[in-house]
């Protein structure tokens, strides 16, 4: 088995006598108590162990370890050392908001593990020394004997023993959409984990029947506890934002050290002071520093967060927001993701007739045709018997609550209930008609069912079968034809029907029917051997979401791929694939299976990654496998998944999506976002808020960053010039902080351009500062370099004084910012063609922003704060003038390059995606 040690036995391959003797098991008295006992002290409790990874305050000092974070630690310090204490703690409480939400994200992989320990079970029934014995289940130990019943979850992994129509549920495992029937025979060694019928595992459902089995492995070394290896493995990786960041960061660092250093050096070639040499390399490395830009980051996401949570996805981590619109594969879940997971009736073969059943799910509601015209099932004799035959051979029920439509009992029951009620057969009057006196229940073995019905008083009793195709095939002589007549059976003809319903992927059941003598009070194996009549086949699959097809559509026009990841069966899987639009029209999906996938080395592995779209039957290893292959060839992948099974994957992934209905708690702890209704429709609405996202958060920096650079280059320009610095520290910090708060966040709030979801992925390798940002950001700052300069040595000619020359400077920079920030509403459009309505806070922090600057120019406390002074109309007007000239040569750019194509990217939205 994948993940053991070599020298443990291949459980699923031995026979119960054999695995008995291998662990020195007794199967009617189970282990003694005292031997117990020694074999809990040499393999330990049967529980998962958490590790407890690195001390709380080593990880909450590992949140400041990034190039960001020691940009505004020397800012905040740089602020205290000229005695501005509120700014330096403003920028301490960004420092420290940022690593205390880190501090709480990191926690999340103990979290997720200590969800997957919970899911073993409190209790579990053993026996133990010849007694029934209800024990912790931490205390069971390999070769314990353990009795399952329906309802149980399974404490350990077990070698099936002896079982009555035993099925579970193993669908948080392996993936498996049913129940599984249980067997005992032994398997071949390579059998896959979805196909060992032989063995059950740990945190598993028993749905149906009683079971005896004996525990294999325990804890850490159960097939749950490998899965728990799994998840310590995998470290978590960065988002793509991220590892942007973090290398916008770096750049940032040694660009504002290497220049503060060069106006230093040559402010001191020049010959001027020392002291005033090293405030103007400090105020040019406060200008260059963007302070704004972690909190900028942390609102947008925020926002983001709640405009997803309108939509139904539910983030856990705020940058899995970004992720998400930068992804450009989706591995996803098939059962319950793409599909409804309701078992429906699809199509029907009775009397030599096919039928197609319109309608999804459990509701009663749906058209029979044939060849595309609607029949009625009244008048189709054959079709209404196979329909009752398979409502009244029946252990299931349909009930409707305030939820809708559901089945209490088995799936595949249900869709047959369905299916004769949607064709108007009264189920509970077909029941007081034809009341059941005995059944014979389904089991593996005989793979069939089989109830006895009376017809009335002096009436043959009538029984039906239903089954696997080939087990009811054995058991009939005739075939009724449309009319119910009987007729020769042709076994070639309904075997190649039901392997062409087969192939499509559905589950192919076959109905039969029979009569017994009217005194037949039981109903015996041996009565339902041979002699009844065939009435049709029924194949049913658990269908599309309706939506989940369209969002595989919009998905593919956004550039995204969409791969299936599943533990179903490939034929279902390739069924699914197809009818949601993962194939190319007109051709046959390829499915690659577990076992292939086991058969490739990583090189290959990574080629067939990129070139499949469907995966079936597929461990826990090999989904991680596929997302690191994805991965590996440059890959942002996000996986879905709900199950115990999917959890490495999951966080693995560049962001992992768990399922909120039906997904377990592990998965939903190893996920950086879990969708409220399990629908993939929400993951493409969440990928369309993600690249939302991005493109504000883009437009901030593309925003904020001329005006770091005009600061700087102010400075420099009056360092080379040796002249009086036109703005200083405290009142750079004034720009950056303000206009970060008042102006910049606004940005967050800009809706969706038209087409955010008509455009590939950006390439994940591209950065934030593209050569188109680089060259709007230096035309920008020149035009701040220009004004601000410019004016403030104008002023001083007019005869102004140093302050209030100072202050004309600061209203440039404010001014130019206000103005320009309409440009970026959008990198590429007119400001206009936007419409002014569409974003009113926009407007809110202009008006709070000009309110600020007032206050900045007027209040004589803001004056000795600041050292600004009051200006004269006309100086506010030189200033207005900059930032409308600003204002109308942004436009003009934008307008030149729509005109050449869109830039370097050659098309419309390029600009603001990259």
């Amino acid at each position: 088995m994948a993940g053991m040690d070599p020298h443990e036995p291949v459980w699923h391959a031995l026979s119960g006598p054999e695995a008995l003797d291998s662990l020195d098991g007794e199967p009617r008295r189970g282990l003694e108590p005292q031997e117990a006992r020694r074999r809990l002290e040499q393999h330990g409790p049967n529980q998962l162990e958490t590790p407890t990874g690195p001390g709380s305050l080593r990880r909450l000092l590992g949140q400041f370890n990034q190039a960001l974070v020691y940009i505004l630690l020397a800012s905040g310090a740089v602020t205290a050392f000229l005695g501005e204490w509120v700014d330096a703690g403003v920028i301490l409480g960004v420092v420290l908001v940022n690593a205390v939400v880190g501090y709480v994200q990191e926690a999340k992989a103990l979290q997720a593990l200590a969800a997957l320990s919970r899911t073993m079970v409190a209790e579990a029934l053993v026996l133990r020394g010849g007694q029934q014995a209800r024990l912790d289940a931490r205390e069971l130990v390999p070769g314990d004997i353990v009795l399952l019943q329906a309802g149980d979850k399974v404490p350990a992994d077990l070698r099936l023993l002896a079982g009555r129509e035993l099925r579970l549920d193993e669908s948080a495992l392996t993936g498996e959409s049913l129940p599984v029937e249980k067997g005992l025979e032994a398997l071949d060694p390579a059998t896959e984990l979805a196909e060992r019928r032989n063995m059950a595992y740990a945190s598993t459902l028993v749905t149906h029947g009683q079971g005896r089995g004996l525990v294999v492995a325990t804890g850490a070394h159960s097939e749950v506890g490998r899965i728990s290896r799994l998840m310590i493995e995998v470290e978590t990786l960065q988002t793509p934002l991220t590892r942007k960041i973090a290398r916008f960061s770096h750049l940032v660092l040694w660009a504002i050290l290497a220049l503060a250093a060069a106006a230093f050096a040559v402010g001191l070639w020049r010959g001027q002071p020392l002291v005033e040499t090293f405030m103007a390399a400090v105020a040019l490395a406060v200008g260059a520093i963007p302070e704004g830009l972690p909190a900028a980051v942390t609102i947008t996401l925020a926002i983001g967060v709640s405009r997803m949570a309108r939509r139904r996805a539910v983030v856990r981590r705020l940058p899995a927001v970004e992720t998400l619109g930068s992804t450009t594969v989706i591995c996803t879940d098939k059962t319950g993701t793409l599909t409804e997971n309701r078992m429906t009736v699809r199509e029907v073969w009775a009397g030599g007739r096919l039928y197609t059943v319109t309608g999804g799910g459990y509701e009663p509601r749906g058209e029979f045709l044939e060849d595309g015209a609607r029949v009625e099932p009244r008048q189709r004799p054959a079709l209404w018997g196979t329909l009752l035959a398979g409502a009244l051979c029946n252990d299931s029920e349909l009930v409707e609550d305030q939820e809708g439509w559901r089945v209490q009992g088995d799936p595949t029951e249900g869709a047959l209930l369905t299916a004769a009620a949607k064709a108007g057969v009264a189920l509970s009057r077909g029941r007081s008609r034809l009341p059941r006196l005995d059944a014979i229940p389904f089991a593996s073995e005989s793979q069939f069912m089989a109830t006895m019905h009376d017809a009335g008083p002096g009436q043959p009793r009538l029984v039906y079968l239903k089954g696997a195709v080939e087990t009811v095939l054995e058991r009939c002589s005739r075939s009724l034809s449309d009319l119910c007549r009987p007729g020769p059976l042709r076994p070639e003809d309904i075997l190649a029907r039901a392997e062409d319903m087969a192939g499509r992927g559905l589950r192919v059941l076959a109905l039969a029917q029979g009569q017994l003598a009217p005194d037949d009070a039981s109903l015996e194996h041996e009565e339902v051997a041979a002699g009844y009549d065939f009435l049709g086949l029924v194949g049913m699959l658990d269908p599309p979401r309706a939506e989940a097809v369209a969002a595989v559509a919009a998905c593919r026009r956004a550039g995204i791929r969409v791969k299936m990841i599943t533990g179903d069966h490939a034929l279902t899987a390739q069924a699914i694939a197809q009818e949601i639009g993962l194939g190319e029209a007109g051709g046959r999906l390829a499915v690659l299976g577990g076992q292939e996938i086991g058969s490739l080395d990583d090189a290959e592995l990574a080629r067939a990654a990129r070139a499949t779209s469907v995966f079936a039957r597929v461990s826990p290893e090999q989904k991680l496998r596929l997302v690191r292959a994805l991965q590996a060839g440059g890959e942002v992948v996000a996986m879905t998944g709900d199950g115990v099974n999917d959890a490495p994957a999951l966080r693995q992934a560049d962001i992992g999506v768990a399922m909120g209905l039906a997904g377990t708690e592990v998965a939903k702890q190893a996920a950086d976002m879990v969708l409220a209704d399990d629908n993939f429709a929400s993951i493409a609405a969440a990928v369309e808020e993600g690249r939302g996202v991005f493109d504000n958060l883009v437009k901030f920096i593309v925003w904020t960053l001329p005006t770091n650079l005009g600061e700087g280059l102010v400075i420099l320009a009056a360092i080379l010039s040796g002249v009086a610095l036109p703005i200083l520290p405290v009142q750079i910090l004034w720009i950056n902080m303000t206009t970060a708060v008042a102006l910049g966040l606004m940005l967050a709030f800009e809706p969706k351009e038209p087409g955010i979801m008509d455009r590939p992925p950006r390439p994940p390798a591209r950065p934030i500062l593209t050569r188109q940002v680089l060259e709007r950001l230096f035309l920008v700052g020149a035009l701040l370099l220009a004004g601000a300069f410019g004016l403030h040595e104008w002023e001083l000619a007019l005869g102004a004084s140093q302050a209030q020359a100072r202050t004309v400077a600061v209203n440039v920079f404010v001014l130019v910012e206000l103005f320009y920030l309409f440009n970026c509403r959008s990198l590429t459009r007119s400001v206009l063609s936007l419409g002014l309505a569409s974003n009113p806070p926009l407007f809110a922090g202009a008006g709070l922003m000009l309110g600020l600057q007032l206050a900045f120019t007027y209040w004589p406390a803001m004056n000795g704060m600041f050292h600004s002074a009051p200006v004269g109309l006309s100086s506010w007007l030189r200033a207005l003038g900059v930032a409308v000239l600003a204002f109308l040569v942004v436009e003009g750019e934008k307008r030149w390059r729509r005109a050449r194509g869109g830039g370097e990217d050659g098309g419309e939205h390029a600009t603001s995606v990259h």
